[in-house]
């Protein structure tokens, strides 16, 4: 392992992508720490200090891709999550709208051009979000309603309009910055820059997560929570790479005096095909009741709306059953939902057709397609029960031991981290196996 390690470091072309990434993403957290313009730098961190164990705000999700940048008020307050969202849009309008799925089967020329899309919803929700965050921060709200620091509703420190467009435009350049290094890591570094800058953010709030359990709950639970959270993580990789392989045969044929075809391949079938995905729907469809509760609180003297404190006594923690099961429902739906969108087997079975290939004892066209719905539909139901009882994992540790939401082995953060690992991994022994026909793996 040592010396595959080394390896890396005596390769002069590897050794400066991954310098090179080292440095992007140094830059991408030292900007995470820079206050935006007028914003009260010691009352943020003194809000900061009060909240640290408390849970179920409705920006964790955020806050988790940000880093903890968003809850700072800092240049990269919205980190990732604007490009995610408009990453998922413009995948979700290739069904609905016609010449985006067009734009798509053109191969690369189409593609380049739903990348400038998604570019330019990025910083159109960058604005949108910018603007909410800061007539959040505003109004005092952005730490939970039940805060009563005097500190925590006083962020700003000017609220002229010049003042709030000068935080909107810098928070929505931080965006356009976020995005630009992602695809410079992409182009320049190794792995794919985007799911890197993720990682980071949420390998960043580790240390606090740990350090905070440490100090709440002793240094027992600590070691407790690091082995519950290595199984979790064996867990998770062994069904990341679990697929069911559908053997293809290729009839031969000839084009001019060459044979093509005559090999068998297969179609892997993943059991996890959707990601983190589902998880991300599931958690922003949840965040908004809770959102509509909060700008519908009474004033001063007044009760709340009945469905007010429904809301605010069933949707708003992850610790309630309702909760849960909510949640978890959920995700099992957009776990079917995304899959259905993402992996068409009728245009599976059409492009096997077209080039000679069939599944044995399954006849090619239709048949085939409904084959593979089949396999999909069964081998979808183990990956969306995973990813729901994945997903539940803090919130049954708030339920249990009073954890933080935020708890560091389980959810989004160990999907996303264990993904982005495992194919960053994968790139770099390729690399190596390039050009010492001996990769990092064994």
């Amino acid at each position: 392992m040592f010396s595959a390690v080394a390896r890396i470091f005596r390769t002069p072309d590897l050794r400066k992508k991954i310098g090179f990434t080292l440095a992007i993403i140094a830059i991408f957290r030292l900007g995470s720490f820079i206050p935006a313009p007028f914003v009260k730098f010691d009352n943020v961190q003194s809000c900061l200090a009060a909240n640290s164990g408390s849970a179920g705000s409705l920006y964790d999700l955020v806050n988790l891709f940000s880093g903890g940048a968003l809850l700072k008020l800092s240049i990269f307050a919205l980190g990732i999550m604007p490009y995610i969202t408009a990453s998922i849009i413009v995948q979700l309008l290739r069904v609905v709208i016609p010449h985006f799925d067009n734009l798509y089967k053109e191969g690369q020329s189409g593609q380049a051009r739903l990348t400038q899309y998604t570019r330019y919803l990025t910083i159109a929700l960058g604005v949108l979000q910018s603007t909410t965050l800061i007539t959040v921060a505003r109004s005092g709200a952005l730490f939970g309603s039940s805060n009563s620091a005097a500190s925590c509703s006083d962020l700003i420190s000017n609220d002229a309009w010049y003042a709030i467009l000068l935080m909107v435009i810098t928070m929505t350049a931080g965006t356009g910055v976020i995005m630009w290094m992602g695809e410079l890591i992409t182009e320049r570094g190794i792995g794919n820059g985007m799911s890197l800058l993720i990682f980071t953010s949420i390998a960043a709030r580790f240390p606090n997560s740990l350090g905070s359990i440490a100090t709440q709950k002793g240094w027992e639970i600590l070691v407790g929570v690091i082995a519950i959270g290595v199984l979790i993580m064996v867990a998770v990789i062994f069904v990341e790479q679990s697929q069911r392989r559908i053997p293809v045969q290729y009839a031969k044929r000839m084009v001019g005096r060459r044979t093509y075809g005559g090999n068998n391949t297969y179609i892997p079938i993943k059991v996890n095909m959707a990601g983190v995905v589902p998880v991300i729907f599931a958690s922003s469809l949840l965040y908004l009741p809770a959102l509509v509760a909060q700008f519908n609180q009474p004033g001063a003297g007044k009760v709340a709306a009945p469905w007010v404190s429904w809301i605010q006594s069933y949707l708003t923690r992850g610790d309630n059953p309702l909760y849960m099961a909510l949640y978890f429902l959920l995700i099992v739906g957009f776990t079917y939902f995304y899959v259905a969108i993402t992996f068409n087997p009728d245009e599976v079975a059409d492009n096997m057709k077209k080039y000679g290939g069939f599944i044995p004892g399954i006849r090619a066209g239709r048949p085939t397609a409904e084959y593979l719905d089949y396999v999909l539909t069964r081998v979808t139901l183990p990956g969306s029960i995973y990813l729901g009882l994945i997903a539940l994992v803090p919130l049954i540790a708030l339920a249990l031991v009073n954890a933080d939401q935020n708890f560091p082995f389980g959810g989004t953060s160990i999907l996303i981290m264990v993904g982005v690992g495992l194919e960053t991994v994968k790139q770099i022994d390729s690399q190596l196996q390039q050009r010492h026909y001996e990769g990092l793996l064994r």
